[in-house]
């Protein structure tokens, strides 16, 4: 079982920056696949940014050249660094893991942390 808290979230003007945090469990954090996504309501969740084990990253088009993705193994921590927020950015944004144990996979889920941009 992994845990996946997020932190970071919160309401920030048009043009500004936010860092969301994700702390993980399990003492394998380096082997993880981790992600963020968001999702606003009545909407499927949509990849934002992955990064895998050995630090490859990839983004969604939109948030390519705003966001970065990067990952702390010896602090079991995933970031997410948001500059240049637009009003499109709100959503709750969930922190993912995806996880092999032997061959089999498992995903993991944070419970979210809200991002409110105002304009």
């Amino acid at each position: 079982q992994v845990e996946l808290v997020e932190s970071g979230g919160g309401l920030v003007q048009a043009g500004g920056s936010l860092r969301l945090s994700c702390a993980a469990s399990g003492r394998a954090f380096s082997d993880y696949f981790m992600g963020w996504y968001r999702q606003v309501p009545g909407k499927q969740r949509d990849l934002v940014a992955g990064i895998t084990s050995d630090g490859n990253t990839n983004y969604a088009d939109s948030e390519k050249d705003r966001f970065t993705i990067s990952r702390d193994n010896a602090k079991n921590t995933v970031y997410l660094q948001m500059n240049s927020l637009k009003p499109e950015d709100t959503a709750v944004y969930f922190c993912h893991a995806n996880v092999f144990v032997g061959s089999r996979p498992y995903d993991y889920w944070g419970q979210g942390t809200q991002v409110t941009v105002s304009s």
